[in-house]
């Protein structure tokens, strides 16, 4: 409907930046899960000593999340058949349903089952079908919003990293190193991370009341006539920033977490090792994608060439490996890590800050889902070029 001349009802605004914050929030929410369960390496890893697990649940967790993207891809008009507030809703009951089930077997289980480990397996795949359904929803909404909330999206998924990883810390610490003091902390650890989940469900359904916010859904919501293009029409416009997110998260999938906690060691630090590696990646990564609230290339092939000469990781890591044993000190490698969690945090918030930018508004949803779409690739085939540092 056309304003009458003269009147130019104002957008509703927002408040205090209250829609920016639980954007922030739902970004953390969507990555939490994943976070806490590699972060926890030292529990599963006494669970099941016999069993690559960073390696394990990271093709579970990441096939079963592309899984999810591309069957709402082909199947077409999700939005119509489940509404964002649904999708979102659904999305965290499954991830709060999962957290809880490593902990749940050992609370009623006093001596460890055969079936323990592929029902643990069972729940991170659970999670990785959730990631699917809030970020296909969450990135796809934010894709047609203005720029700010595609960034509090990525700045809060790189948040998640950091808020657990200093959780995990302070639970290891703060236990004797027993084994059921390994167990206890991680137990509290994963129990906090279910109640931040929690928080996260209520502020999905706080957001969807702000009336800046119902402006925008009810026009994410809307029927068009106008005929949109499908998935590869828009793929082939985009091919560059896709291709470029994709090559992100081949590169940092191949090399963390699987690489970092798994074939890496110190003497010094010991089991310790991995978790302040991981730790070291998540802060790099966080401050990578909070340096597009000051600056964005404006670039997009700068930033895809970006991507490509991260490609360099393979052979500084591999030489940590495999070279000088001075390169497979603990400082070495932790600048490594760092590096490989700054580029990744910010070329990611780049090019999914302009992508969607660079196609006309009634596609720009459906680009920022092409975008996730082709990150879940890069994710899976990381995943599983990893297992190739077990050779």
């Amino acid at each position: 409907m056309k304003a009458i001349l003269g009147d130019h009802p104002a957008e509703p605004r927002d408040t205090y930046r209250i829609a920016y914050i639980i954007h922030f929030l739902l970004g953390a929410g969507n990555l939490l899960p994943w976070n806490a369960f590699i972060t926890a390496i030292d529990y599963f890893g006494n669970l099941y000593p016999n069993k690559n697990i960073e390696k394990v649940f990271s093709v579970a967790y990441m096939s079963s999340s592309v899984f999810v993207l591309v069957v709402v891809m082909s199947s077409g008009g999700w939005s119509k058949r489940l509404s964002y507030r649904l999708r979102m809703n659904l999305g965290f009951s499954l991830f709060v349903l999962s957290m809880m089930v490593a902990p749940f077997i050992d609370w009623v289980s006093k001596e460890r089952w055969n079936g323990a480990y592929a029902v643990t397996v069972a729940s991170v795949v659970f999670c990785g079908l959730a990631d699917g359904l809030i970020g296909g929803s969450l990135i796809g909404s934010a894709g047609k919003l203005p720029k700010q909330y595609m960034q509090a999206v990525f700045a809060g998924t790189a948040s998640s990293g950091v808020l657990v990883s200093l959780l995990r810390i302070i639970t290891k610490a703060s236990l004797p190193r027993t084994q059921q003091g390994l167990r206890t902390s991680a137990h509290f650890y994963l129990l906090i991370s279910t109640i931040i989940l929690l928080c996260c469900t209520l502020c999905c359904n706080l957001l969807y009341k702000l009336p800046v916010m119902q402006l925008h859904y009810k026009d994410l919501e809307d029927d068009s006539p106008y005929k949109k293009p499908t998935f590869f029409i828009l793929a082939r416009k985009i091919k560059w920033p896709a291709f470029g997110i994709m090559i992100i998260y081949v590169v940092t999938l191949s090399i963390f977490p699987g690489f970092l906690a798994e074939n890496l060691s110190s003497k010094l630090l010991q089991d310790w090792y991995p978790v302040l590696l991981i730790t070291t990646y998540n802060v790099a990564d966080f401050i990578g994608k909070a340096l597009t609230a000051l600056y964005v290339v404006k670039s997009i092939n700068k930033a895809a060439w970006g991507c490509i000469a991260r490609l360099m990781f393979y052979p500084f890591f591999a030489a940590c490996l495999h070279g000088p044993k001075w390169l497979g000190t603990e400082v070495p490698v932790v600048v490594l890590t760092f590096m490989l969690g700054l580029t990744n945090g910010y070329l990611t918030s780049v090019l999914m800050i302009l992508t969607p930018k660079t196609v006309p508004a009634s596609e720009a949803e459906l680009c920022a889902i092409v975008m996730v779409v082709f990150l879940g690739v890069g994710l899976v085939l990381g995943s599983v070029l990893g297992w190739i540092w077990v050779i």
